[in-house]
């Protein structure tokens, strides 16, 4: 079992900007293992637990696909055998697919610290575009971090996979995201 600091925590701290919250991915490991060591599961859609002493968040590393319209629309494999950067490869910007080993090394697969250094927001996959929920989630970054001179990178690929309607070809699509979020609250 391998435990990694992963997500916001990693580029807030190369960011130089106070951590909000610190996020923890496990491989390696299985549900059973976590609970015998004492971490409480919290997760309902896929393995999350709260470490016994910290309450932190603890998810097994997974993977995700799109599956169907809406914000709930994935499937979710959690097992021992994905890697670290498959999980990494499922997050929405390389600035977020960044993870810190116990020791303090960089484990950065998607470019992340680059895009750091260049202030660019720039998504990990094509996986962006199934999930409408990412558009919203790079509006929020680029106004949070518009002071240190982010900005989003436009990538032609990503914009052909809409169609002249402005809809998502994928199984969930910007039409759908308002009822949807309005239904998740």
């Amino acid at each position: 079992m391998q435990v990694y600091l992963v997500g916001g925590a990693v580029r807030d701290r190369l960011l130089g900007v106070a951590v909000r919250e610190r996020d923890w991915v496990v491989v390696g490991a299985t549900p059973q293992e976590l609970e015998r060591a004492g971490y409480l599961p919290v997760g309902r859609e896929f393995p999350v637990f709260l470490h016994p002493e910290t309450h932190e968040e603890y998810a097994l590393a997974r993977l995700e696909r799109k599956v169907a319209p809406g914000y709930r629309g994935f499937t979710t494999q959690a097992s021992p055998e994905v890697t670290l950067e498959e999980d990494l490869r499922r997050r929405d910007l390389t600035i977020n697919a960044m993870a810190e080993s116990p020791g303090g090394e960089i484990i950065d697969p998607y470019g992340g610290q680059a895009d750091l250094a260049a202030r660019v927001l720039r998504h990990v996959s094509d996986a962006f575009v199934e999930d409408p929920v990412r558009i919203l989630r790079v509006a929020r970054f680029a106004a949070r971090y518009a002071g240190l001179g982010f900005r989003g990178r436009r990538d032609p690929a990503a914009h052909a996979a809409h169609d002249r309607g402005g809809r998502s070809r994928g199984p969930g699509g910007r039409a759908r995201l308002a009822g949807d979020r309005a239904r998740a609250r």
